[in-house]
């Protein structure tokens, strides 16, 4: 069991302010796998004063050597791959080959992703007699969520760091190991003090303290729609930047000319990955009424493929749920949508069989779900499917988007141009196309009660900056000299 007692604040390892602990649960075991600081006010304005300090400095160096830095973690963390592996899917979930893949390549990549872009980016134009130039907006706070843990770090991380922005993290105090294992990769390749700094601890305590301290110029969030809103409401006092990606619902809309056992299969894959624990997951179907029997029997196939099981096992292809409260969370909605009459295709609240410990829940599909009902409006965030059916596509529209969310979809078709004419009407951050592949490179975030600005590829860095013009005389040499850099 790891033990850490200690924060990475101003480029040391310091002890937290209090005597108070967090426990961190392995969610296949329900045993404890380590214990972590709980960051009170003070822990928050060290490192904030700390970032503070340093900011003036890390703003001024180049992109080259904001790169430099940004690829040796990159290198850093892919030396350590395995470990975060098997630290994911302990926090997680997530079966360790997955965890491997996507809880650990993707946030290996970003860093590489924003090393080039620190150098490839244009960070000053000439606009009439105006150099126009991008700057850092300052002291950032990322508030991170435990789903992805490590990924949902680099996205912002990364860009901040290659923003020229200093960064304090405070990462879900559920699965934050991973975080410390990113603060002793940035120690080891000599970041300057202060840029980078981690505390932990619960978001009413060390999150509040450090979503209202003065000295903070922007909060990048990810998480729930009702933190992403108290959020807003505490920094709205100081008037900070603030970036949210919060929830979803999205919707997959098969259309009339879809393969059905690609489009039905595809669907289930994006609504159970990670166990249904993703924002953007696809958690509604929605199908012609005159093919549900076909689409009802063919995602139940599906969802039969989707063993559950010990994320170290092996064969599992869907581990447990984050904690106990996110299970229960899970079974409730479950029982909801049978009270509410839609049909339980498969699955149910009962535990699966044969896993007496973990926070299992059976891969569970709804038919017939009406639009309008709880399992097909709220954010069940476990491995629950919702088929809803639809007259025409104008009313496959309508169903899509209406709910409070924005963040993802999908669209079928036996057309790329048929499905793009479809995807272009919904009110969606991003709408993969015949299963069309997640793409770090691409904007994501979302509409509505989805949240706000963008992360991945320049979308993500731009958040970090601001706009500064310069204004010369018509016939000033300076502005053509600066043209050039």
């Amino acid at each position: 069991m790891q033990n850490r007692d200690s924060f990475y604040i101003n480029g040391k390892w310091v002890p937290a302010s209090g005597k108070n602990r967090i426990e961190v649960i392995n969610a296949s075991t329900e045993e404890v796998m380590a214990t972590i600081p709980d960051g009170d006010e003070n822990d928050a304005n060290a490192a904030v004063a700390a970032a503070r300090a340093a900011f003036d400095g890390w703003s001024m160096t180049t992109p080259a050597a904001r790169s430099d830095f940004l690829r040796k973690i990159q290198e850093g963390l892919k030396a350590r791959s395995d470990e975060l592996a098997k630290i994911i899917a302990g926090e997680v979930g997530m079966p360790l080959k997955l965890s491997a893949m996507i809880q650990v390549g993707s946030p290996v990549a970003n860093f590489g992703i924003y090393a080039k872009l620190a150098n490839a980016f244009q960070w000053q134009e000439v606009t009439g007699n105006s150099l126009v130039v991008r700057e850092p907006v300052g002291v950032v706070v990322c508030i991170t969520p435990w789903n992805y843990p490590l990924h949902q770090i680099a996205a912002k991380v990364a860009a901040a760091l290659a923003a020229g922005c200093t960064v304090v993290l405070k990462p879900s105090e559920v699965a934050p190991l991973n975080a410390f294992v990113l603060a002793e990769v940035i120690d080891s390749v000599g970041l300057p003090a202060g840029v980078f700094n981690l505390v932990t601890g619960t978001g009413p305590v060390i999150g509040e303290a450090l979503v209202r301290h003065p000295g903070v110029d922007m909060i990048s969030f990810t998480g729930s729609t009702r933190a992403g809103k108290r959020i807003s409401e505490v920094a709205a006092a100081s008037v900070k930047r603030v970036a949210l990606e919060l929830g979803g619902k999205s919707a997959s809309i098969i259309l009339d000319d879809a393969d059905l056992p690609t489009a039905v299969k595809g669907t289930v894959n994006a609504c159970f990955l990670n166990s249904g624990q993703t924002c953007s997951a696809h958690t509604r179907m929605l199908v012609p009424q005159s093919r549900y029997e076909e689409v009802a029997k063919l995602a139940v196939e599906a969802a039969k493929n989707f063993a559950v099981g010990d994320p170290f096992g092996g064969s599992a292809k869907l581990g447990p749920l984050v904690s106990a409260a996110q299970r229960e969370r899970v079974r409730n909605y479950i029982r909801k949508g049978i009270e509410e009459g839609a049909e339980l295709l498969c699955g149910g609240p009962d535990a699966p069989e044969g896993l007496p410990k973990g926070y299992y829940v059976k891969p569970t599909v709804f038919g017939r779900v009406k639009p309008d009902s709880t399992i097909a409006q709220e954010e069940i965030f476990g491995p629950v499917l919702s088929i809803i059916t639809y007259r025409d596509e104008d009313d496959a529209v309508k169903i899509a988007n209406g709910t409070l969310y924005g963040l993802a979809g999908g669209v079928w078709s036996g057309s790329d141009e048929h499905a793009m004419q479809v995807a272009r009407r919904m009110r969606t951050g991003q709408v993969d196309i015949n299963g069309g592949a997640f793409n770090l490179g691409a904007p994501f975030g979302g509409y509505k009660q989805s949240g706000r600005g963008r992360e991945m590829g320049p979308y993500g860095l731009e958040e970090f900056l601001e706009y500064k013009s310069l204004q010369f005389r018509p016939d000033a040499t300076a502005l053509t000299a600066n043209a050039a850099h």
